[in-house]
């Protein structure tokens, strides 16, 4: 027979009955501290991953890595796609690309990650002509991107900036500061030199790299006009419509879907010959899967572009924007073998600072201050007019 004691703590080494209601909940209570002995670990492991995970996503870190990650993806696979395997239907590409951003909005949208406005016939039919520049910009960039390597594509990507700025003195009376006009120069010098580095290096090679060099130019430069003519378009008319993060993904993206697919049955050759020639049987499967990871790396950018300037502001996402040049244009020296010359590493260098300096005076536009408000651009007629 054995003896019960309810104070167990004071007799350890006391014999209790296995049926007895004190040995059963000593029993639970050793379980207890085995179990809670044994997960702390585990428990600490996943709380500090939560809170690095939580700290990365409110101090910017998280938006912005993805929004540089998602640049270099979409570059080098744009480039991948069009370049190693002289794909030719570049209109088809770009309308996947489009069709893979409509298609994960939706799914974001279901999960409440993100939101936009529902498709709306009149809205439709203001923003049509802005998607239709949409399309001619990213058009001429992928034929541009198609025959020139990334370095010099990236650098040449920032003249884009000075048509910009040249448009908003036009038409919204905007300002240029010494420090801008200083970052332009650096533009310009960056661009000659990776020009100057890029005919040399081409210099020995055969009259038809001659010729797809000058067709990158060509692609190059009306694609700089085509960009600045949708920037300011857009901006011209996004106040007016309303939209706002998403709405002009979601608008630009479905609008430019059923242009796309009409230039490109169009325009492009469906052949069979053709369809084997960019579809090729051996690498048929891989290329298919390059290009819709293309559509993902495409909205990936969106998304991090509008949730790196929710979490921050502007003003950093203009600095990630210049400081992401760098990477991208290694990224071509990296997995596509371009040439690294002195040249090329110092246009590349130069259009770095470039863009630094001008991150710097964007957001010093914001401090009303002398030497910034001056204007060192020469005014049009109109508006030397308007001022009389």
């Amino acid at each position: 027979m054995f003896v019960q004691y309810r104070n167990r703590s004071c007799q350890p080494n006391t014999k209790m009955s296995p049926n007895s209601k004190d040995y059963k909940l000593l029993i639970e209570e050793e379980n207890v501290n085995n179990t809670s002995t044994s997960q702390p670990s585990l428990i600490t492991m996943k709380d500090n991953l939560s809170y690095v995970t939580s700290s990365a996503a409110a101090t910017g870190v998280l938006p912005v890595l993805t929004y540089c990650a998602a640049s270099i993806l979409m570059t080098v696979t744009n480039k991948y796609v069009l370049s190693a395997y002289e794909f030719n239907m570049n209109f088809l590409l770009l309308g996947i690309q489009s069709i893979s951003c409509v298609v994960l909005l939706h799914f974001f949208k279901i999960f409440n990650l993100v939101t936009y406005q529902k498709l709306d016939s009149e809205t439709s039919k203001k923003w049509f002509p802005i998607a239709a520049m949409l399309v001619a910009m990213i058009y001429t960039g992928s034929k541009s991107l198609q025959y020139l390597s990334i370095p010099v594509y990236t650098i040449f990507k920032n003249l884009t900036i000075i048509l910009i700025a040249y448009g908003e003195v036009i038409w919204f009376e905007g300002k240029i500061s010494r420090l801008t006009m200083t970052s332009f120069l650096f533009m310009v010098l960056s661009s000659i030199i990776a020009a100057w580095s890029d005919i040399s290096t081409t210099f020995s090679f055969s009259e038809a790299s001659y010729t797809s060099l000058n067709l990158g130019y060509f692609w190059m430069g009306i694609n700089c006009f085509s960009s600045a003519a949708y920037v300011l378009t857009m901006r011209k008319y996004i106040k007016s419509i309303g939209f706002k993060d998403f709405d002009t993904v979601y608008y630009n993206n479905l609008l430019s879907i059923p242009l796309l697919i009409i230039l490109s049955f169009t325009i492009e050759d469906w052949g069979v010959r053709n369809l084997e020639k960019n579809f090729p049987i051996e690498v048929r499967n891989t290329l298919v899967m390059a290009i819709l990871f293309s559509g993902i790396s495409a909205f990936a950018i969106s998304y991090a572009s509008a949730w790196c300037v929710r979490v921050t502001s502007s003003t950093t996402y203009s600095m990630v924007g210049a400081l992401n040049k760098l990477p991208v244009a290694a990224s071509g020296m990296i997995f596509f073998n371009d040439p690294v010359t002195f040249g090329s590493v110092s246009a590349i260098t130069v259009g770095f600072i470039a863009g630094i300096l001008y991150s710097i005076a964007k957001s010093g536009q914001a401090i009303p201050d002398k030497q910034n408000s001056d204007d060192y651009l020469p005014k049009p007629v109109s508006s030397q007019y308007k001022e009389c």
